[in-house]
């Protein structure tokens, strides 16, 4: 219902600039085929309602009810039905009639489609027959150039301001597409990719090194004893102990690497034309920089890193044999004390603190 109530407003909105600037141009329109005619008073009166009363009382209408979406649908439907009205009043004046029943159409299937164009089509011919049993018109009324100098400005400004509207509305789209996609793509802790996100931009990264024959390097990194911060600290701490890890990656990295939330307490990042050797001093000073934070709310806390590191290897067939070795490179990093870098094959420390935790 909320979701409903949300587009029935913006529409409603939307609609009300086209409708207060559609119905004032309608209304020069069809003054100037009703005056040969010589209405009656209340005709002149009922006109007036509507071509300046009416918008404002639509969007009235619309914003206070409780489903606004469908009360703006029966305003257009309105609209369409005093649309059908005033064109047999006019005793279906040429010009007038065809520019009243062309935006009205045009209206509607920007709305809603055909479907929608059919139902307010109906509503038209609904009020053309009301409008027959009220005025009896006996024959179809010449145009004459006055008519036809009042009809242009609908014909022009009322097309030239939907555009814009429907123009405007696109665009608020497509901005929203992209960003539910970006949303769709990052770990909403950290900033970072995701995990599916990542490992695209991995299947990417191997395919460009296969290509043009280019190196890289892969780590991944692991928050050494991360349950027990959560234990022992809570997890609002174990939350910030993430931000923190995702902030020094954001800070220290390279416009061109690619970082990323693995999953849980694990990190990865993507490091394109790096050496092994200088990925691995980036990621150690990387380790040194996070061990050496503080954190006000709990001093007590120690946070290290474990990290594992893997080169591009040309004979692996897929992107998942150059995780795989970054993968068994942070094994070994666990396994032999944690706090540190082992590259893949290397099975020794990048470097080692005296304290492993």
């Amino acid at each position: 219902m909320e979701k409903t109530g949300g587009k029935g407003l913006s529409m409603a909105r939307r609609l009300y600039t086209s409708r207060t600037l559609g119905l004032a141009l309608g209304l020069l329109c069809v003054g100037a085929a009703m005056y040969p005619l010589d209405p009656a008073p209340w005709v002149w009166v009922l006109m007036l309602l509507n071509g300046i009363l009416w918008p404002h009382v639509a969007y009235q209408w619309a914003r206070r009810a409780k489903v606004p979406f469908h009360a703006e649908h029966r305003n257009i439907l309105m609209d369409a039905f005093l649309g059908g009205f005033w064109v047999a009043a006019m005793q279906f004046n040429p010009l007038p009639t065809a520019a009243t029943l062309s935006m009205m159409a045009m209206n509607n299937v920007a709305i809603g489609g055909l479907r929608f164009l059919l139902v307010g089509t109906i509503a038209q011919v609904l009020g053309i027959g009301i409008g027959w049993l009220i005025f009896t018109p006996l024959s179809i009324a010449q145009t004459t150039p006055l008519q036809l100098y009042a009809c242009l400005p609908l014909l022009s400004l009322y097309p030239l301001a939907l555009g814009w509207i429907c123009f405007r509305q696109a665009t608020t789209l497509g901005r929203h597409k992209r960003e539910l996609l970006a949303l769709s793509r990052t770990d909403s802790l950290t900033g970072l990719l995701n995990h599916g996100a990542w490992k695209d931009q991995l299947e990417v990264e191997f395919q460009r090194c296969q290509r043009q024959h280019r190196g890289g390097a892969v780590a991944l990194i692991d928050i050494d004893h991360f349950k027990t911060i959560n234990d022992t600290y809570g997890h609002v701490a174990g939350d910030i102990v993430l931000r923190q890890l995702s902030k020094i990656l954001k800070q220290n990295l390279r416009a061109a690497d690619l970082a990323g939330r693995y999953g849980g307490d694990e990190f990865c990042v993507i490091l394109p034309d790096l050496p092994l050797a200088s990925a691995a001093a980036a990621m150690d000073a990387l380790r040194d920089r996070f061990a050496t934070l503080g954190y006000e709310q709990n001093p007590a806390l120690k946070v290290s890193l474990s990290i594992g590191l893997a080169a591009f290897n040309p004979a692996h067939t897929d992107a998942t044999f150059w995780l795989n070795d970054a993968d068994r490179a942070l094994y070994e990093a666990k396994t032999t004390g944690r706090n540190r870098v082992i590259c893949c094959g290397d099975g020794r420390p990048r470097r080692e603190l005296l304290d492993p935790v």
